[in-house]
């Protein structure tokens, strides 16, 4: 209830919004019909004057409707960009009257966090990728996201400096001037975030606009063909729903077939308690399918840092990590985690049996999919010599097991996921001999499936 409140300022946009999306929603239901109409005309006695009319209706209504989606999806944008400002401007206002003490006891990250991270959460969109306008799209698309980006980071600067300073900013009353100038900073985040909408409903209107005509080329030139007696009016009908099925087709081709090209390119990146000394500098590394990519240098060189960005514990501040062609932002967390695997030098077990150990986070996984993991681990023989084999408890964070037996159940754990990709931060190092090169074995039997 407290956001449709903080929504009323913008009443007129989300009216304007919802009218036009009522008005593509009937614009979409007519585009049918008169499809329908154009294939009973071609199906029977030509007439062009009936053939004319039905492709005008057919393409005014397909306009009308592309038109009405971008300006639905640019004004719902303008409103949750105005909202989000709205809020985040209240929510410092209340921060800056608050008792000294709050500041003394909260965490500055934790004050600058919650303005930038809580509020952000209603204008989280993805955009779908078109393949002839890709290119073009998201160069003007990654440029603004980068300068939203910046321009976020500047607004919580501002917020920064206050919340650290905040005994001067009382001491001076200056809470309203503080407000003032975070506002500002965030006025111009809105506007980024309207020019970045308004690029997206453009785009959106070139992509149906491109379907559209290449739709009229194909009923053009299919009554060609069916007056020439080249081509049945039952074939065009075939051939235009396969058309309008062959984009996702490929693209789901692509999806199972494809291997995950991983790369980092430019990368600079800051841990946030050592903001002044980047942990990686213009890094740029490839990642083949298939092979095996080693980082090797000396301690504090960035190879955990490279990790952990994988992973997306942190963000980078320049630059950008691309997993199969797209930056790594866009994957949903679950998808991500499902094609990336790490295994850690001090994996961490949970108290549980072993099954539980190499399925975690999986639900009804069988034992013979547990098994295959394990032997693919080199850890079924010594796990089938325990006394209650995969239900032997492995202890508090696996106090029951060697090192050796540790990593080798951490590997299963992993590879039961069947990864596109596996981490490994140095899983042999504090390991004997025999047990580092029973590892080395079971991960030399994964390489032709994996990047890593």
């Amino acid at each position: 209830m407290r956001v449709i409140r903080y929504s009323k300022p913008d009443v007129l946009f989300l009216c304007g919004a919802f009218v036009f999306l009522a008005f593509a929603v009937i614009c979409e239901m007519f585009i049918p019909f008169y499809t329908g109409k154009v294939i009973d005309i071609l199906g029977s006695h030509y007439q062009p004057s009936s053939f004319v009319a039905a492709i005008f209706y057919m393409g005014l209504f397909s306009v009308g409707s592309s038109l009405s989606a971008g300006l639905r999806g640019g004004l719902f944008m303008c409103s949750i960009s105005r909202l989000n400002k709205r809020v985040r401007v209240m929510l410092f206002q209340a921060l800056v009257r608050q008792e000294i003490g709050f500041f003394e006891v909260t965490k500055t990250g934790d004050l600058t966090s919650r303005l930038s991270t809580d509020t952000t959460l209603m204008s989280q969109s993805g955009f779908p990728l078109l393949a002839v306008s890709q290119k073009i799209y998201n160069t003007i698309y990654g440029k603004l996201s980068k300068d939203v980006q910046d321009s976020i980071a500047r607004a919580n600067d501002v917020a920064g400096e206050c919340v650290a300073g905040i005994r001067t900013v009382r001491s001076f009353n200056t809470e309203r001037c503080e407000a003032r100038r975070y506002d500002d900073r965030l006025m111009d985040t809105h506007n980024l975030k309207t020019r970045r909408g308004t690029v997206r409903a453009v785009y959106l209107l070139v992509r149906r606009l491109v379907s559209l005509g290449i739709q009229f080329l194909m009923l053009y030139y299919g009554r060609q063909l069916i007056r020439r007696g080249e081509m049945s009016t039952g074939n065009l009908v075939s051939f235009i729903l396969y058309q309008g099925n062959m984009g996702s087709y490929v693209r789901s081709l692509v999806y199972i077939c494809g291997n995950m090209l991983n790369s980092f390119r430019n990368l600079t990146f800051s841990y946030p308690t050592r903001p002044d000394r980047p942990a990686l500098q213009s890094f740029s590394l490839e990642l083949k399918p298939g092979h095996m990519t080693a980082l090797v240098g000396a301690s504090g060189g960035g190879k955990s840092t490279c990790v952990s960005l994988l992973e997306r514990f942190y963000q980078p501040q320049d630059g950008e990590i691309l997993l199969d062609g797209q930056p790594l932002h866009r994957y949903q967390h679950k998808y991500l985690h499902s094609k990336v695997a790490m295994v850690g030098q001090e994996p961490v077990l949970f108290s549980g049996s072993i099954r539980d150990n190499i399925a975690y986070g999986l639900t009804d996984c069988p034992l013979e999919r547990v098994q295959e993991a394990a032997r693919r681990a080199n850890a079924h023989d010594f796990i089938s010599q325990l006394e209650q084999g995969y239900n032997t408890d492995v202890g508090e964070r696996g106090s029951q097991l060697s090192g050796g037996q540790k990593q080798r159940i951490a590997i299963a754990r992993a590879l039961i996921r069947e990864p596109q990709v596996l981490i490994l931060d140095e899983v042999t190092s504090s390991l004997d001999t025999e047990s580092e090169h029973m590892i080395q074995q079971a991960l030399a039997s994964c390489l032709p499936r994996l990047c890593w």
